[in-house]
């Protein structure tokens, strides 16, 4: 069983930084992702890397700004947000699947994330104020 836990998150003001970390167990392969969700709003996609090769995938919203990355000998992924904009407030989850992350490009936009990724973590705040 996989298990997924967040931390990192916080309050910064617009143009800050924050590091997410994501510690797992139970996962050894396919892919992960960072996600967000606003209340009231669906929970989209942020960033994704294969476990094999570790190929990144962005948000355009996100992309240039936030890096993700992973260190396999601590089990942990990251999700490095710089140049925070007050529209990056959210709670932010990280998320695991045995496909490939490519796949899961594929199906994004077609079904709920939720669906797309059957391991979430319990989620860390992030606030970003203008």
């Amino acid at each position: 069983q996989v298990q997924l836990v967040e931390s990192g998150g916080g309050s910064v003001q617009a143009g800050g930084s924050l590091r997410l970390s994501c510690v797992h167990s139970g996962y050894s392969s396919g892919c992960m992702g960072w996600f967000r969700q606003v209340p009231g709003k669906e929970r989209e996609a942020v960033a994704q890397i294969d476990a094999d090769g570790g190929r990144t995938y962005y948000a355009d919203s996100v992309e240039g700004r936030f890096t993700i990355s992973q260190d396999n000998a601590k089990n942990t992924m990251y999700l490095q947000m710089d140049r925070l904009k007050p529209e990056d407030t959210a709670m932010y989850y990280c998320a695991a699947s045995t496909r490939d992350c490519v796949t899961f490009i594929q199906y994004l936009g077609l079904y709920p994330v939720e669906r797309l990724f059957p391991s979430w973590g319990q989620g860390t705040q992030v606030n970003v104020s203008s």
